[in-house]
């Protein structure tokens, strides 16, 4: 009888984890004990069987300086992944999300073992920035499982098999959310006007956005002292928020990740970070402004790279500014909070934004099948072909 399939799964922070187990269990789903794992990955991944050799917490980093600092650490660990890879002898190895970690993994394997195949999950926003990581991942990998259609032929172009498996953003389950629940808990009236703040997932996120938006919704509340105000304080940065939102001179209700849908589905208005939290949003109906802030020497680096016309996904698929963007200098808490006032003075402009959100996730997919079954399929069919099955 033949030995079970081993797979080897790579993710470097908490949205890559996440992604990784739901491959896992769709794996699993389709060969039962036929299939054992390997690999990095956070708890999520744990759980579904791949024992890390290491905390993938000090890979979380965004940023070109940030990115320098951990230079060292990052070093390190891709010679852990390669060293664990070399001594488990997978049958294949999926590499997830974060770029700058998972392209040196990928370069460094297809030497160290050149007859495995190498399979990128979610390759890098080449639309939006640095075109050339096109034919970067190109040479070092021999598949790509992209998220939206608008990806793959930038991939494709290059010689890249790509397949479009969607993304598990566009399938979270609203449907137990309670808005009115979440309002009465706060004593939020049902027709009060809530501002919901998400000021990110990651530590730099944090430290740059929580100043602006404290900001602007101090300006918002002197214009309208009856607002109330909502901020999520996503897992991996909660105790941070929290401090900070301590200190803000007016009350404000702290949302935990277990009621953030609930919270999304009662928000009048979003204040959020950029990054997949605005595709939740939009599933929630809730009309939203978006801000980002990079260090500035960082976006002084970067900027000249940036080559796409918005940092919101569904901007991006509908090709036009449906939710407003304040990047960089533009995100300030005077811009901000003038943005935010515009929709919460106008229930028109509020519905016909949510309604145009909703339109442009359809162009994103919204209703094909589930992601990992997907992601599952196409592994298995690059390893069938590599074995020449």
């Amino acid at each position: 009888m033949s030995r079970p399939l081993k797979i080897m799964l790579v993710a470097a922070e908490a949205s890559g984890d996440a992604l990784g187990a739901g491959l896992a269990q769709a794996l699993k789903t389709r060969l039962g004990d036929d299939v054992t794992f390997v690999g990095v990955g956070g708890p999520k991944m744990a759980a579904e069987g791949v024992q890390s050799p290491f905390d993938i917490a000090e890979l979380s980093i965004l940023g070109w300086i940030e990115g320098l600092k951990a230079y060292g650490v990052v070093k390190r660990r891709v010679t852990d992944t390669v060293a664990h890879a070399v001594a488990e002898k997978p049958d294949a190895v999926v590499l997830i999300d974060s770029w700058g970690f998972t392209i040196r993994v990928a370069k460094t394997l297809k030497e160290a073992l050149p007859g495995v195949p190498l399979i990128k999950y979610v390759g890098p926003q080449v639309w939006a920035s640095r075109p050339g990581r096109a034919k970067t991942l190109a040479q070092s990998v021999d598949h790509l499982l992209a998220l939206y259609a608008f990806d793959a032929p930038w991939f494709e172009r290059e010689g890249l098999a790509t397949t479009v498996v969607g993304s598990q953003a566009l399938h979270v389950d609203m449907s137990a959310a309670d808005p009115a629940a979440f309002r009465a808990r706060r004593g939020i009236a049902p027709d009060a006007d809530l501002l919901l703040v998400l000021p990110g997932s990651r530590p730099s996120e944090i430290r740059l956005m929580t100043p602006v938006y404290e900001g602007a919704v101090g300006r918002l509340k002197r214009q309208n002292p009856a607002l109330e105000v909502a901020v999520v304080a996503a897992g991996t940065v909660a105790e941070d928020v929290t401090g900070r939102i301590a200190a803000w001179p007016f009350r404000v209700h702290l949302v935990s990740e277990a009621e953030k849908y609930d919270a999304m589905k009662a928000a009048t208005v979003a204040l959020a970070t950029s990054g997949t939290v605005s595709t939740e949003l939009a599933l929630a109906g809730a009309p939203m402004v978006i801000g980002y802030r990079f260090q500035p020497l960082s976006y002084a680096i970067m900027k000249p790279f940036f080559t796409g016309k918005y940092a919101t996904l569904f901007n991006h698929a509908a090709d036009e500014e449906i939710a407003r963007e304040l990047i960089q200098n533009d995100a300030t808490p005077e811009k901000v909070a003038a943005e935010v006032e515009r929709l919460l003075a106008d229930p028109e402009a509020r519905r016909t934004q949510a309604e145009r959100q909703t339109a442009a996730l359809d162009l994103m997919g919204r209703n094909a099948p589930d992601p990992s079954s997907l992601a599952a399929d196409a592994v298995l069919r690059v390893i069938a072909a590599r074995a020449g099955r």
